[in-house]
């Protein structure tokens, strides 16, 4: 079984620790600029990071599904692998972000695509899943009679 969602379970540890990143990077930013809880207003650079921190949260309970499920349903390799991709995007966002509000735009496009291609192959495998258990129909032996 362990064989089955070890690269799963590598890239959601990767991603917690991303997320561990992206928090203390809040913290170090309220002492920088001497803004305490719960306070979330300050200057514009301030700003950015906690955006950026908020909104990479938002999406990563998103993206954790979806890697389960396309692991599990579709392939662990691939989604393992497309796992990795989101979580260079999403730190790519976060950095761009830091910067410059403009330069989080080619991250974010990237990473939807990711979660968007994450979703694709859940929702194939589900069905696959579906049809085979449920109906008795295998469309993997069909294509490749």
């Amino acid at each position: 079984m362990l064989d089955q969602i070890h690269l799963l379970a590598a890239v959601t540890v990767l991603g917690v620790l991303e997320q561990a990143y992206f928090f203390l990077q809040v913290i170090y930013a309220r002492r920088k600029f001497g803004i305490s809880p719960p306070k979330i207003s300050g200057p514009p650079e301030f700003e950015r990071i906690f955006r950026a921190q908020v909104n990479c949260s938002e999406y990563f309970p998103i993206f954790l599904a979806l890697l389960w499920q396309a692991g599990l349903f579709f392939h662990q390799g691939l989604a393992a692998a497309l796992g990795l991709l989101y979580l260079c995007a999403r730190y790519c966002y976060f950095t761009g972000y830091r910067a410059s509000s403009s330069e989080r735009l080619a991250p974010i496009y990237f990473s939807s695509g990711v979660l968007w291609i994450l979703i694709a192959a859940s929702a194939l495998g589900i069905l696959h899943f579906f049809l085979s258990h449920y109906v008795g129909l295998n469309i993997l032996q069909l294509l490749t009679a």
